[in-house]
C-alpha cells in the first residue's frame, strides 16, 4: 500500500470522488456529517489509488470485487469484464481487474492479493476450477474466509461456490445439428485439455448425438489442445487428415486455427470443410468467411453472476446448484452442404 502525503491523499481522493477535501477529512477521521453512499464512496477511492485505509476503518471490507480471468486474448473474455463491470458500477462496487499471464500472477497470488485487499468479494471466469488436475486450495481459502465468490464457466463437483455457465450439452446439439442437417457424417470434434470440464461436457454430447445418429465417433476425429489459435491450427491439420468434412470448435480462437490449417492445406472454407465455432466474441461476424458458431449469452451470464455476487455480500442466501444458460447458433459463411473431398477417398 502507499504512504502518502496527507495533503496529496486528500487531494486526489476528493479529485476521485468529486467531493471535497473537507469530506475526505471527515470520514478518514470518522466524523458525522457525511452520508453513507459518500463514505462509502471515499473509502473506495482510498482502495482503488492504493492507500491504506486509516487503522480504526480497516476492519471494514472494501467495496471492491475482484475479477479473475485467464488472459485477454480471447476477445470473450474483455467483453465479459465489461458487462461485469458496468453491472458492479450500477450497484455502488468497483471491479479490480486480474488476468493471469506467461511468468505473470498465478491465480493463487491473485486470491492473495485480493484478501488482503479487503474485497467484498471474487467473480472468477475459465479459472482453475474448470481444470480437474490443476491446483485449487485457494478456493478454499476463500470459503474459509467466508469471502463471497462465483464462478463463471462449468466446475469440478467440490467447488462450493454458485457456478453459472453456458449450457455446453445444448452447444453441442446445436453445432453438431447444424452440421448434420447440411450433409455431414465425417464430423471432427476441437476440445481444450483432457482435464477441462467444459470440454469433457462437450465430448460426451458429441458421442452422444452421434451415437444417436448412426456414426461411429473413431479417436481420430477428436482433437485436444490449448484454447490458442496455434493450438487450433495444430490440431485441424490431423482431424483434415482423417477426412472430417466439417468441425465443431469448444471455442472461436480454436475455429480460426482450424481455418487457417484448412487453406495450408490448400482447402476452402467452407466448400471442403465447414467450421463451427463457440462464443460469438468480438468481429466474428467480420472474419473471411464469417463464422458460423454458437452463441454465450456473455450479458446474461455477466449480469447474473453481479446479481448472485452482491446478494450474498449483502446476506442474501443463494443457491450453489450449477445454473445453465441456453446458447444460440448462429448461421454464417463457415458452413455450407458436405462434398466428399478425394483424399478423403485416399485420391
Amino acid at each position: 500500500m502507499t504512504q502518502p502525503n496527507p495533503r496529496r491523499r486528500l487531494a486526489e481522493v476528493a479529485k476521485k470522488v468529486g467531493v471535497s477535501e473537507a469530506t475526505v477529512s471527515r470520514v478518514l477521521n470518522g466524523k458525522p456529517g457525511v452520508s453513507e453512499a459518500t463514505r462509502g464512496a471515499v473509502l473506495t477511492a482510498l482502495d482503488v489509488l492504493g492507500y491504506e485505509r486509516p487503522t480504526q476503518l480497516r476492519g471494514e471490507r472494501a467495496r471492491l470485487v475482484g475479477l479473475v480471468l485467464p488472459e485477454l486474448n480471447n476477445p470473450i473474455f474483455p467483453a465479459l469484464a465489461e458487462v461485469v463491470g458496468g453491472a458492479l458500477a450500477q450497484r455502488g462496487f468497483t471491479a479490480v481487474l486480474c488476468t493471469r499471464t506467461a511468468g505473470g500472477l498465478s491465480e493463487a497470488d491473485y486470491v492473495k492479493m485480493l484478501l488482503e485487499q479487503q474485497v467484498s468479494g471474487v467473480i472468477f471466469a475459465g479459472g482453475h476450477y474448470a481444470e480437474a488436475d490443476a491446483p485449487h486450495e485457494h478456493y478454499g481459502r476463500l470459503r474459509e474466509r467466508g469471502l463471497p465468490a462465483v464462478l463463471v464457466n462449468a466446475g469440478v463437483d467440490s467447488m462450493p461456490f454458485p457456478i453459472l455457465a453456458t449450457d455446453d450439452a445444448v452447444a453441442v446439439e446445436q453445432a453438431y445439428g447444424h452440421l448434420r442437417s447440411l450433409g455431414h457424417t465425417r464430423i471432427g470434434l476441437l476440445l481444450g485439455p483432457e482435464d477441462h470440464i467444459p470440454s469433457r461436457r462437450k465430448l460426451a454430447t458429441f458421442v452422444r448425438e452421434a451415437s444417436r445418429a448412426g456414426l461411429p465417433v473413431p479417436p481420430e476425429v477428436i482433437g485436444r489442445t490449448s484454447f490458442s489459435l496455434e493450438g487450433g491450427h495444430a490440431v485441424t491439420s490431423r482431424l483434415i487428415a482423417a477426412g472430417v468434412t466439417g468441425i465443431v470448435c469448444a471455442s472461436d480462437v480454436l475455429a480460426l486455427g482450424a481455418i487457417r490449417a484448412v487453406r495450408r492445406r490448400g482447402l476452402s472454407v467452407p466448400e471442403d470443410v465447414s467450421v463451427v465455432g463457440f462464443d460469438d466474441s468480438a468481429f466474428m461476424n467480420c472474419t473471411n468467411p464469417p463464422l458460423t458458431t454458437v452463441r454465450q449469452p456473455i450479458e446474461a451470464i455477466g449480469r447474473a453472476a453481479v446479481t448472485v455476487l452482491v446478494n450474498q455480500i449483502e446476506g442474501v442466501a443463494v443457491q450453489t446448484e450449477e445454473l445453465l444458460f441456453e446458447p444460440e447458433l448462429v448461421v454464417r459463411g463457415s458452413t455450407a452442404p458436405a462434398r466428399v473431398r478425394a483424399e478423403a477417398l485416399g485420391a
